[in-house]
């Protein structure tokens, strides 16, 4: 038979005694997958612990709390009955503020909770504690955004930034596929598509052709112009020339 599972509930006060810091502990039972959701969705973790806190029932989980808010996921390890999964919590912040912070992935630990304590001190808490100081200073100093092209009715507006990088908008939903299989990937923060400067001017272009040819299909237009940006401190290099306006086909 395989071996029983340590007492999660149990587990959990005995990891925070260990941790550096005040920690209290809320044990909670799982009727059904659903009841998880409200905290394995803020569960900050792009690999191993936030995959199995979305694709696992938990049944049971705990949550470690420190003084300052910071807060740890704590359940089984699915399919592994002598260790555990820990992950860090994201914390209640505009999701502005997490531009470019990484994850602070969580880790599996063993049974033995001072040994858990150890890895996590070690492991966990100082890319955790690193994350969260971004985000406060996101907070209280919100990265820039570009400023975007202006929406216009059926149409897609592309812009060229001074630095290289490309960006198009739209209100048109048909559209997304078109900037998405010519390469542009939207990013949330920029409230944008773009194709990245890393890409060569004559790439760029090819793109945006792909892109334009693939609308004019399906009657959307194109307008590309220079961007709605303030001139920057030192000259950018001349940009290829490109078409002001890439007009749809009739309906």
């Amino acid at each position: 038979m395989p071996p029983a599972r340590p007492n999660l509930a149990a587990y959990a006060g005995a990891l925070a005694t260990r941790l550096p810091g005040t920690w209290t502990t809320t044990y909670s039972r799982h009727a059904a997958y659903a009841d998880q959701l409200p905290t394995t969705a803020a569960v900050w973790d792009a690999g191993a612990v936030g995959y199995a806190a979305s694709n696992y029932v938990l049944h049971h989980q705990a949550v470690l709390t420190r003084r300052d808010g910071a807060r740890l996921l704590l359940f089984d390890r699915p399919l592994h009955p002598r260790q555990f999964m820990v992950g860090a919590l994201e914390p209640e912040a505009h999701h502005d503020a997490f531009h470019g912070v990484a994850e602070p992935n969580g880790i599996s630990v063993h049974a033995d909770p001072a040994r858990a304590a150890a890895q996590v001190a070690r492991r966990l808490l100082p890319r955790y504690e690193a994350a969260l100081r971004r985000v406060r200073h996101n907070t209280a100093h919100p990265p820039p955004r570009r400023p975007a092209p202006p929406v216009i009715t059926g149409m897609v507006s592309i812009a060229w930034y001074p630095d290289g990088v490309v960006g198009a908008v739209t209100g048109v939903r048909d559209a997304t596929s078109a900037l998405y299989g010519a390469g542009f990937q939207f990013h949330p923060h920029q409230r944008m598509f773009l194709l990245p400067a890393s890409l060569s001017d004559r790439e760029q272009i090819a793109r945006i052709d792909m892109a334009a040819q693939h609308l004019a299909r399906i009657g959307v237009g194109v307008t590309v112009r220079p961007a709605p940006a303030a001139a920057p401190a030192t000259q950018p290099a001349p940009r290829p020339a490109l078409p002001t306006t890439v007009s749809a086909p009739g309906r």
